[in-house]
């Protein structure tokens, strides 16, 4: 059969999405209660797995279990995460538990969960191209299933959610592999650092912070000199405070899709700590286990430096590497040498190359940024008639909320009340006691959007080192 044939018969879905972490997951778990609603979903990877690197046996999320991937717009939905526990028979030993903090092993078994009750799913199915079918006025998606054979799909929307990637800064992306571990990978390295002599950590995220306690709990019996250094004016707690909270809430989104984008950029800055910092439990159990270790005196020693900035690093004739740290109060600059770095540097938005040949009807701006709407549609060219909806790629146009679980169940609801055309999903109408904006009575047609007024969260770090 020709490709031409093919194409006459190929059933065209309603949605493709492309990419299955917990946000994309969602996105399927709230269309699968929808009837009528075709959707398949793809991800290049075997199996599903989150955040397997820094998975440690204790650490629980940032944010309530009502996060899940469908409570925050639907609690009686079938795959809520309350459902996961009365389906495999833990409800009760949650309850008595008496936290609202799963921890992370438990958030992952209950990905797992919904992904066996979602056929839409298709692990091993990567993506490697999308371009439009002005034939059959769709979008044509192409790749390889997990026998090798091709994948060829046709769908009148696609939703992207491919994550992010590590990064590091510039100047140790060259270090030697065994120089650099990246904190994504830092569980699956983790057996090499006894042998080195000195560690030095860069960045104070949460991510940092937990590989900071690590190295401090096991150097107990016996490790390498400890280094922890941020450029960050302290070792800053998350912002969890209740009305901060509230900026994570489909208010204030709203509120901040409708701002000029330079003041959504200054915005983004000026509130990395809403999404960035350190929780308060973790901080106190790094000071603990600081404070305890002073009753070892054979400990090798440890040293912490905020204000402090990479400037260089560079791989010495004696094979150790040489850090150049500036502090940023004093603007003096001094050199550390350490055997391994851990670059707790966070995340950037992967590029979505299988749009490559979209080319420029994928509009972009001035930074080469998606231009993405309040619905989270992409601005795309006239000629393309579908529309393109994007995942944790809008922290420009809607604020620090967007790498927040918390967030992800509103936003599948209204790509899929855009895609539906109608409110299969109920949104929130008032989810903050703030009021954002100034008062209507005195805006003018040039003035900020109308003020609304307006929870939890889990930080992907998905953005630079701060």
């Amino acid at each position: 059969m020709t490709v031409e044939s093919r194409m006459a018969v190929a059933p065209v879905r309603d949605i493709a999405a492309i990419g299955c972490g917990p946000f994309n997951l969602g996105l399927a778990a709230l269309a699968s209660t929808v009837r009528g609603l075709d959707l398949v979903a793809f991800d290049e990877c075997r199996e599903l797995s989150w955040h397997s690197g820094l998975m440690f046996a204790d650490a629980r999320l940032q944010l309530s279990f009502i996060a899940d991937l469908v409570s925050l717009v639907d609690p009686t939905h079938p795959l809520s995460f309350l459902a996961y526990l009365r389906d495999v028979d833990r409800l009760y030993h949650f309850y008595v538990r008496e936290t609202f903090h799963p921890t992370r092993r438990e958030y992952e078994a209950y990905l797992r969960w919904v992904l066996a009750k979602l056929p839409s799913v298709r692990l091993s199915h990567r993506v490697e191209a999308v371009s439009w079918d002005e034939r059959q006025r769709c979008f044509a998606v192409q790749g390889v299933r997990s026998d090798g054979s091709e994948l060829r799909v046709w769908a009148k929307n696609l939703v992207l959610g491919l994550g992010t990637e590590p990064a590091v800064p510039a100047c140790v992306e060259r270090l030697p592999h065994d120089r650099l571990i990246h904190s994504a990978h830092y569980l699956f390295r983790a057996a090499e650092l006894p042998r080195a002599g000195h560690v030095t950590v860069l960045g104070s995220g949460q991510s940092g912070a937990e590989i900071m306690l690590d190295l401090l709990r096991t150097q107990v019996a016996g490790g390498p000199e400890l280094s922890w250094f941020t450029r960050t004016r302290s070792f800053a707690p998350l912002d969890y405070t209740k009305l901060v909270l509230e900026m994570t809430t489909p208010d204030y989104i709203r509120y901040f899709h409708g701002l000029p984008q330079a003041v959504k950029d200054r915005l983004v800055l000026e509130q990395w700590q809403h999404y960035k910092g350190i929780s308060s439990e973790t901080l106190q159990a790094l000071h603990e286990a600081l404070y305890e270790r002073e009753l070892q005196a054979t400990l090798a020693p440890v040293e912490l430096r905020c204000g402090a900035a990479l400037e260089s690093a560079q791989v010495a004739c004696s094979g150790r590497v040489v850090l150049t740290i500036r502090d940023r109060d004093t603007n003096v600059s001094f050199t550390r040498e350490t055997d391994v770095v851990v670059a707790a540097t966070g995340y950037r938005e992967r590029r979505p190359e299988c749009l490559s040949p979209l080319g420029d009807r994928v509009l972009r701006d001035d930074r080469g940024r998606f231009r993405v709407r309040a619905d989270y549609s992409l601005e795309l060219h006239p000629s393309i008639g579908g529309r393109i909806f994007v995942s944790n790629a809008d922290l420009h146009s809607h604020g620090v909320a967007a790498p927040d679980l918390g967030t992800s169940a509103f936003r599948n609801a209204t790509i899929l009340n855009a895609i539906v055309g109608r409110e299969v999903y109920r949104l929130p109408r008032r989810t903050a006691f703030t009021s954002f904006g100034p008062p209507t009575e005195h805006r003018t047609s040039a003035s900020a959007p109308a003020a609304r007024s307006g929870a939890s969260r889990e930080a992907s770090e998905a953005t630079e080192w701060p």
